[in-house]
């Protein structure tokens, strides 16, 4: 498989031109990146104009994963504001109200996107052991459709904890209602290239989000939006979609990534199944050893250490301190990345090092959720009022305006336009969020 995003920089670089474009920095080393860092200059494409070296580089990327398939360089929060705006486009066309149904774990980046779309959006709510995660039945699923008539249906699938739905009943009943299911799929790309395929758009998915630097190896920023082939008609969007949340001036550095993902995507499927096996092999041995496990992802290990004494925030303290840094740690989990860029002496590293934790008296003390909270003003209105910044033990009965969460993990503990009650103020504070905004009184 070519590569004609990088072949393309790396002849134009080894020609050594006077260099009077943009970047500013001329293609001077300072972080030995910048000779290979350019612009759109004549042979190079444009990204969302794309009808030369961009172009086939999709056409690659689109042959791998069995789907119209196009990148973006502003990650998938990029790719998830595309996304909801093809909805929008979909819903219009079959003159539908702009309705969503989305479960309670996602991106904050969903929240803007939905506000600036004027979408009015359903919960789906479950009773899933934290806000992180969320698995709803097919069953519930066709009675929230049943019962709210969205447009779309919105889910998060593997969450940030390591679950993944099971998609492709779900994906049925959206369908026999008329309704786009649409995945944030960030760390999921590599789903495509198991046997059989896991991937959202293989599992009846319409529209899907992959971050390509989370489980996969090109640069941070570099994502994937993929179209159902069913949706030709919104494949033609897609470009502009993308193009009206997208910078005019997206980086080089990271198409090229994404270009010389390609060949190695040829092979991702062997070395997965060289890897997935010593990961399952260290999971059973965790478990041996009484560590309690979360999620069925199978690139993720997901810890649940307060049986054993520790908070996640405790354990990954104690790992860091011995070079071993995780992805995401909390009061209840803690949450370790793979992929076949770790070797087996990663695993055996942390292997050891959990093995070295000397098991304490269990904690007992159970993570808070909200009950289901009140909503009092429209998402858009919420998120586009005046704010206030309160502490959050004074905010009782206020209306939250802002998510006011960090990334990661980036998921809401409340929505904007909810109240604050009671059991929102000690879900806040248990998660360490001191300060929150509020709508003005």
């Amino acid at each position: 498989m070519n590569t004609p995003i990088f072949d393309f920089v790396t002849a134009y670089r080894d020609r050594a031109p006077v260099r009077l474009h943009m970047p500013g920095h001329k293609g001077h080393a300072r972080l030995l990146c910048e000779d290979r860092d350019i612009t759109e200059i004549p042979g190079a494409d444009s990204l969302y104009e794309a009808d030369g070296i961009i172009r086939e580089s999709e056409a690659n990327a689109s042959t791998l994963f069995g789907c119209p398939t196009f990148y973006s360089t502003g990650g998938s929060s990029q790719c998830i504001r595309a996304m909801l705006f093809l909805a929008l486009q979909h819903a219009t066309h079959a003159g539908k109200p702009f309705c969503l149904l989305a479960a309670r774990n996602v991106h904050k980046t969903f929240l803007s996107a939905a506000a600036l779309l004027r979408a009015e959006v359903k919960w789906l709510f479950d009773d899933a052991p934290s806000y992180l995660s969320a698995a709803p039945s097919p069953e519930a699923v066709a009675e929230a459709i049943e019962r709210t008539h969205p447009a779309a249906l919105y889910l998060t699938s593997p969450d940030y904890l390591g679950t993944c739905i099971d998609l492709a009943p779900i994906a049925a009943a959206c369908h026999a209602h008329g309704v786009l299911l649409l995945v944030d799929n960030a760390h999921g790309a590599y789903l495509r290239f198991l046997t059989p395929s896991r991937h959202p758009i293989d599992l009846g998915a319409d529209l899907c989000c992959d971050s390509a630097h989370k489980t996969l190896s090109a640069l941070t920023g570099a994502a994937y939006l993929h179209v159902s082939p069913a949706l030709a008609v919104l494949s033609h969007e897609a470009k502009d979609a993308l193009a009206l949340f997208g910078s005019t001036s997206p980086s080089y550095l990271i198409l090229q990534s994404l270009d010389l993902q390609n060949p190695q995507l040829l092979t991702l499927g062997e070395r997965l199944n060289a890897l997935i096996p010593q990961l399952d092999a260290l999971k059973a041995t965790l478990v041996r050893d009484g560590w309690t496990l979360f999620g069925n992802e199978p690139l993720k290990l997901t810890i649940r250490p307060k049986a054993r004494g520790y908070t996640g925030t405790a354990l990954a303290a104690l790992l860091e301190a011995q070079g071993i840094v995780c992805e995401f740690a909390d009061p209840d989990f803690l949450v370790c990345m793979f992929t076949p860029d770790n070797g087996a002496d990663d695993l055996l590293r942390l292997e050891r090092a959990l093995a070295a934790v000397s098991p304490r008296p269990p904690i007992l003390s159970q993570p808070p959720r909200p009950s289901r909270p009140e909503t009092v003003l429209p998402l858009r209105d919420a998120m586009l009022s005046p704010r206030a910044s309160l502490p959050v033990s004074r905010s009782e009965e206020r209306i939250l305006a802002r998510p006011d969460v960090g990334c990661p993990p980036a998921v809401p503990i409340l929505m904007p336009g909810e109240r604050i009650d009671r059991s929102a103020i000690k879900a806040f504070a248990y998660y360490g969020v001191g300060q929150i905004s509020v709508i003005p009184e």
